[in-house]
């Protein structure tokens, strides 16, 4: 059996507050979960949160941590990851509350589908530690225009964090050339916009294509694009 040791605000303890919210759970039109973010184990999820992943509550919690590389998208998860990190170290007045897309599979053999979820500091410990955290979570429906931006939103962060090094690497003069190139200029144009030698400009032209691993003048205009350079 777990022990529980933390507290709301107001003195009241956890199983007080999972007891009122599994009175009322069933009305709610979203799956609810209460997460133990000290143990990291799910604390809590209602009973039609079970049902969508085909588990008991009982496994959930014997997964632990495991739970999140189950059933969630990484890439997701490094994108918000960040804000409730961020949630539970800010002060209990702030009464931050985040809110982010995230993919979600019930099985190995199921695809991803999007859901939307919104997070909050559930209960904190005597010193105002925040030991459980509560998530709403809804489906959005595959056929939403929201669904397509999502993902289009959720490939180009993924494209920035894995080039993020890349782009780092290009010199002050390389990122001018670049940008230059995507604009769709010649080796001579561009060496007369930046005051070089054709030469010179086609020799940067073969490192930056190096560097970026573009094969083609589509690669360099959406790496330029990415990055903000047009």
């Amino acid at each position: 059996m777990i022990e529980h040791a933390a507290f709301n605000n107001d003195g009241s303890g956890l199983e007080e507050k999972l007891n009122a919210l599994k009175a009322i759970d069933q009305e709610l039109p979203v799956v609810v979960i209460v997460m133990n973010v000290v143990k990291s184990y799910v604390e809590y999820m209602s009973p039609r949160g079970c049902r969508e992943l085909d588990i008991t509550l009982e496994a959930l919690q014997e997964m632990g941590a495991r739970y999140y590389d189950t059933f969630f998208n990484p890439h997701d998860v490094a994108d918000y990851l960040p804000k409730i990190i961020n949630m539970l170290d800010a002060p209990a007045a702030a009464n931050i509350t985040v809110t982010f897309f995230q993919q979600v599979r019930t099985t190995a053999s199921r695809d991803w589908t999007w859901h939307l979820g919104s997070t909050r500091v559930f209960m904190r410990d005597a010193e105002g530690v925040p030991t459980h955290v509560i998530t709403c979570v809804i489906p959005i429906d595959p056929l939403h225009h929201v669904t397509s931006k999502v993902n289009r939103l959720l490939e180009e962060n993924n494209f920035l964090r894995r080039n993020q090094h890349i782009f780092a690497s290009l010199t002050k003069r390389e990122k001018e050339i670049l940008r230059l190139l995507a604009l769709g200029l010649s080796a001579i144009e561009i060496a007369e916009e930046a005051g070089i030698s054709e030469k010179t400009a086609v020799t940067h032209r073969r490192n930056i294509k190096a560097k970026i691993g573009a094969q083609s003048s589509y690669d360099l205009t959406s790496f330029a694009q990415a990055f903000d350079l047009i």
